[in-house]
C-alpha cells in the first residue's frame, strides 16, 4: 500500500439503512480527506452476524454512491477478517494483557448490584479462573491505563480506562471478535491516519488507542462529529427509527447536512449537481467552523 498524507475511512454496521445521522458522519469524513488531497476508504463492520440486516450493505453502497461519496480502493468487510483479529489477540495473550474471564452477564451485574455503573467488570477473573469456572471471554486488563487524545474538534480529552470501561472484551463467549479489537486491527491494515466519526464513539476511541498501544501500532488522529438527534434527544439510529435517506434528491439532504455543519453553502447551491455540490464543499471545507459540541438537532 502507497503511502498517503492523510487516509480517512467510513465504517457503517449493516444493521440497517443510512439515515441523515450516518450521512453527517460520512460527509464529515470524506470531506475531511478530499480536501487535503487525502484517500477515503470504506469497510462494513459486520462483524456481529445476528445484527446484520438482509440486504443493508447493497442498500449502504447504493446510499453512498447516490450521494456522491466515491470510496477509494476495495471495501473491506470484517465478517472476512477473523485470521487477522485472532493473530492478533494472540499478540496480546502472549504478552499477558488480556486474560480469559468466565463471568457470566448476570454474574457481573449481580457483583455490582448498588454501584453507581454496574456494567463496569470487577475484575473477578484478573489472577486466574475461580475454582469451577471455564473461560467463555477474553478480556483487555485496564489497571493503569489512563489514556487521552487531542481531538481536532472536541478538544483534549482523557480517561481512566479502569474507572469508566473497565476490563473490556476483545473475544466473546460466542467466539465472536469485539468491536475494539477489530477496528484497530483494520485500521492498521488500511493505514488509517485519521478517524472521523461520530462523538458517540469517544469512550470507544479512548480504548482502541489503548489496544493500538499494546499491539505496537501508530495511533491516528482523531476528530469526532457531533452526533445527531431528535426531538426527544435521542441519536438517529434504527432503534429510534430513524428514516432512511431518500436517494431520488440527494442534494437537498447534502445542503442540509453541509448548513448543520456550519460550512455556509450558497443559497444557489440548491440548483447544483451533487458532484457540483461536493466539489465546492471539498475546496471550501473549514475545520474551524464545525460546532464543538456533541450533539446536534436538525432543527437547530
Amino acid at each position: 500500500m502507497k503511502p498517503v498524507l492523510y487516509r480517512g475511512r467510513f465504517a457503517p454496521s449493516p444493521s440497517g439503512s443510512l439515515h441523515f445521522g450516518s450521512l453527517l458522519t460520512a460527509l464529515g469524513s470524506f470531506l475531511d480527506a478530499k480536501s487535503q488531497g487525502g484517500e477515503w476508504r470504506l469497510r462494513i463492520d459486520d462483524l456481529d452476524p445476528p445484527r446484520v440486516a438482509p440486504g443493508a450493505t447493497d442498500a449502504i453502497l447504493r446510499a453512498l454512491q447516490a450521494y456522491g461519496l466515491e470510496w477509494d480502493g476495495a471495501v473491506l468487510y470484517q465478517s472476512q477478517r477473523a485470521g487477522a483479529y485472532q493473530a492478533a489477540l494472540d499478540a496480546l495473550r502472549a504478552s499477558g494483557a488480556v486474560y480469559a474471564c468466565g463471568c457470566t452477564r448476570r454474574e457481573i451485574a449481580d457483583s455490582n448490584a448498588g454501584q453507581e455503573n454496574a456494567a463496569i467488570y470487577p475484575g473477578t477473573c484478573r489472577n486466574g479462573l475461580p475454582q469451577g469456572k471455564a473461560a467463555r471471554a477474553w478480556r483487555l486488563d485496564t489497571r493503569g491505563a489512563c489514556m487521552r487524545i487531542e481531538d481536532r474538534l472536541q478538544g483534549a480529552i482523557e480517561q481512566d480506562l479502569e474507572r469508566i470501561s473497565g476490563d473490556f472484551v476483545l473475544q466473546r463467549a460466542d467466539g465472536l471478535f469485539a468491536y475494539q479489537l477489530a477496528a484497530v486491527v483494520d485500521d492498521a491494515e488500511l493505514g488509517i491516519t485519521d478517524v472521523v466519526r461520530g462523538a458517540d464513539l469517544i469512550d470507544s476511541s479512548l480504548r482502541q488507542v489503548y489496544v493500538q498501544q499494546l499491539l505496537g501500532l501508530a495511533n491516528p488522529r482523531y476528530l469526532h462529529l457531533p452526533v445527531v438527534v431528535n426531538a426527544a434527544g435521542e441519536k438517529l439510529s434504527k432503534q429510534t427509527l430513524a428514516p432512511g435517506l431518500d436517494l431520488s434528491h440527494p442534494q437537498k439532504t447534502l445542503i442540509q447536512a453541509l448548513s448543520l455543519l456550519n460550512q455556509s453553502p450558497p443559497q444557489d447551491m440548491t440548483r447544483a449537481s451533487v458532484a457540483e455540490i461536493l466539489a465546492w464543499a471539498g475546496a471550501h471545507w473549514h475545520l474551524e467552523r464545525l460546532p464543538p459540541v456533541r450533539h446536534l438537532s436538525p432543527a437547530a
